[in-house]
């Protein structure tokens, strides 16, 4: 397999991760395209200890922590709780995703991250810890397999978040949401009476703001369809390491993009 071809088989991947890292996929893709951009000026940069893909994301990092792209500007002052979660922006954040979201091992990571397998552990539990002190809220589960949303339900709750309902139909998810204005949705596409769990968000979102999670065996109807935006998606059947590290970064964005002043009105 030639290198460009290897490229292309982590890049879906690394732009998952540049999402979760970033908040939107243009941001992210924005890094992605600089990374692939000083690949292809330097093919060497590609260091391939532990593999190709663990070369890719140990490159992205490299591009990460040294070039601003986006949002570096003008962040304004911020409460004591939002500075924490600003400040998991760094090299905490980037253990937790990597170990929870993405998977490799504490020692893949601690190349990635051109540190000590010790200070990955140390990282990730502040991360982890700062996370579920700061963004604790109400969460809404739209599924309507049993098994399945009995999981979630526990595991939020193990997050130290309050379930404040389970929606198994459109109508169901409308109805709670309204009432009740979650902090967080988790959302299958999919329901057993034929309805969308995508359309009943998108429904929601016209009436407020609320970080959205997908949790579907059906992940090509999010990428295709008309989405919500910022949503994150994980497809089924899921790890709780990632629901866990996906929610606390929705989670996180919403506050984070909360924190910020608003542009003035020209």
């Amino acid at each position: 397999m030639s290198r460009s071809q290897l490229v292309a088989e982590h890049l879906p991947l690394l732009r998952r991760y540049a999402r979760a890292l970033t908040g939107s996929q243009a941001s992210g893709d924005a890094y992605v395209a600089a990374m692939l951009e000083a690949l292809l000026q330097d093919p060497s940069l590609l260091e391939e200890k532990f593999g190709p893909r663990v070369g890719l994301f140990r490159l992205f990092t490299q591009i990460w922590n040294s070039v601003s792209l986006n949002d570096s500007a003008d962040k304004g002052p911020a409460q004591a709780s939002e500075q924490r979660l600003t400040n998991l922006t760094a090299l905490p954040r980037q253990a937790f995703l990597l170990l929870s979201l993405e998977g490799f091992s504490e020692e893949e990571v601690a190349h990635i991250l051109d540190t000590e397998i010790t200070h990955v552990r140390e990282l990730a539990d502040t991360a982890g810890r700062e996370l579920a002190a700061e963004i604790a809220t109400d969460v809404l589960i739209i599924e309507d397999e049993t098994f399945i949303a009995m999981d979630l339900e526990s595991l939020v709750k193990n997050l130290g978040h309050n379930v404040i309902g389970v929606a198994r139909t459109h109508t169901d998810a409308i109805a709670l949401a309204k009432a009740k204005k979650p902090g967080l949705i988790l959302a299958d596409i999919q329901l057993a009476d034929g309805s969308s769990g995508l359309d009943a968000v998108n429904e929601l979102l016209k009436n407020f703001e609320v970080p959205v999670v997908f949790i579907t065996a059906y992940p090509e109807r999010f990428l295709t369809g008309e989405r919500p935006e910022p949503a994150f998606l994980i497809s089924k059947p899921f790890q709780p390491a990632m629901v866990s590290a996906v929610a606390s970064q929705a989670l996180f964005f919403q506050r984070n993009s909360r924190s910020r002043p608003k542009a003035a009105a020209s």
